[in-house]
């Protein structure tokens, strides 16, 4: 007999944790924690100790884990259709098309549905060529922002502004322009005829949580428009209300051509979603583009559970209130002991830029303490709870927080600058 068989009923979190050190490709960091089931803004780990997630599974779980309308919904889904291949539509997908157009404010929009955000936006790459060859031959070439993440897949990678994550697989087609976040002159000197669209996130997760300023969304749409382009914007992590609108282009002066989202959408469930509207929407024929999960019945369901939630319960409001809740405390801290310079963002979608480059020791203290943060730069953290988290939630993470940065600057050697005035744009 070759091999073994590992039986896994009745361990402890320690067997769970070698169970996937020995079974899981290593695509991602080692980890000692493995959980088992969440509620609300918690988590459940394998020993049955709760943590609190201000992470939301990175933007995705924004109305808590195990949510009683999304749970009833894909449970009520699941007992009635499962699949139907993208041969055939069904009526929970072709609903939730219509409340994304509605939602978006495009009345002549057409949807194509994914898996995740990496699949919505390979569609819209795909779309965006599709439309600029029907110009020109040539016109293939894309814009993206320095910083920026768009995906793993081998064009969302490239589009990707991160020559990090580039470097193990070049490489690669050589069809993507990359320019600084920051530069609008820049951005309007790369487009050209031969590009068929810009690609940004209004504000850059990954990239540090990022906003990018009114100039450089201006200077993007301007640029397109000069060019025949389309503007595509990566709401993947921003949409569904995490920035306190339903889709964070709302708050700016622009109007992309196509949208993409995912995370949210499902709370959990692997959905995306491409959206465009005037000419772009009508750019790919059939046999052009598919994917055979695409509108699921059973995500779709969720889906509109999670948009019928937000709506009922006025979540979008009470996202404003929490992010302020949140700003006031490291406010406080920075008054008090200068360690955060300023806290980036919109809405629950924030990034908390500390006084030296501990951040990945202030989230390894966090964890420590069972709070879920993560660093995306070396000087800053990235907090995304999901979007009905409390009061008293908020007040504890504060708590959490501001002992671990206080004792990783403390370990560090680093004396907090002291009572420097902190920014909260």
């Amino acid at each position: 007999m070759s091999g073994s068989v590992t039986r896994t009923d009745g361990h402890s979190g320690e067997a769970w944790v070698a169970l996937a050190r020995q079974r899981i490709m290593r695509t991602y960091p080692d980890t000692d924690v493995v959980f088992a089931s969440g509620h609300g803004s918690w988590l459940v780990d394998t020993d049955g100790e709760e943590w609190l997630d201000f992470l939301s599974g990175i933007a995705v779980v924004a109305l808590g884990h195990a949510h009683p309308a999304v749970t009833r919904a894909v449970a009520e889904q699941a007992a009635t259709l499962v699949h139907t291949s993208n041969l055939f539509l069904t009526t929970p997908a072709l609903e939730l098309a219509e409340r994304l157009a509605v939602l978006a404010g495009w009345p002549d929009a057409r949807v194509f549905f994914a898996q995740c955000g990496a699949t919505a936006n390979e569609a819209a790459i795909k779309l965006a060529r599709r439309h600029g060859k029907l110009q020109h031959p040539d016109k293939v070439r894309i814009v993206t922002l320095e910083g920026s993440f768009h995906g793993r897949t081998l064009a969302t990678l490239e589009a990707t502004g991160q020559a990090g994550k580039h470097a193990p697989f070049m490489p690669l087609a050589g069809f993507v322009d990359t320019v600084a976040h920051d530069d609008p002159a820049a951005l309007t000197a790369a487009v050209g005829a031969d590009t068929c669209a810009v690609l940004l996130e209004v504000v850059q997760g990954e990239g540090g949580v990022r906003p990018l300023d009114a100039q450089m969304l201006a200077a993007a749409r301007a640029a397109c428009d000069a060019h025949g382009a389309l503007l595509m914007v990566d709401e993947v992590q921003t949409g569904v209300g995490r920035t306190g609108s339903w889709f964070a282009f709302q708050q700016t002066d622009i109007v992309p051509d196509v949208m993409t989202l995912a995370k949210a959408l499902g709370n959990g469930l692997p959905i995306g979603a491409c959206i465009a509207r005037g000419p772009a929407a009508d750019a790919l024929q059939p046999g052009e583009h598919a994917t055979t999960f695409g509108g699921n019945p059973v995500t779709a369901a969720a889906a509109l559970a999670v948009l019928d939630v937000i709506e009922s319960e006025g979540i979008l409001g009470s996202v404003a209130t929490r992010a302020a809740q949140l700003r006031m405390g490291f406010a406080d801290l920075a008054a008090a002991t200068g360690t955060v310079l300023e806290v980036r963002g919109v809405g629950l979608l924030l990034g908390v830029v500390l006084a030296a480059p501990v951040a990945a020791d202030v989230a390894q203290r966090c964890r420590a303490a069972r709070l879920v943060v993560n660093a995306v730069a070396p000087d800053v953290l990235r907090l995304a709870p999901p979007l009905n988290v409390s009061i008293e939630e908020v007040d504890l993470a504060l708590e959490i927080l501001g002992t671990a940065i206080t004792e990783a600057f403390t370990a560090a050697g680093v004396p907090a600058p002291h009572a420097t005035a902190s920014r909260t744009s």
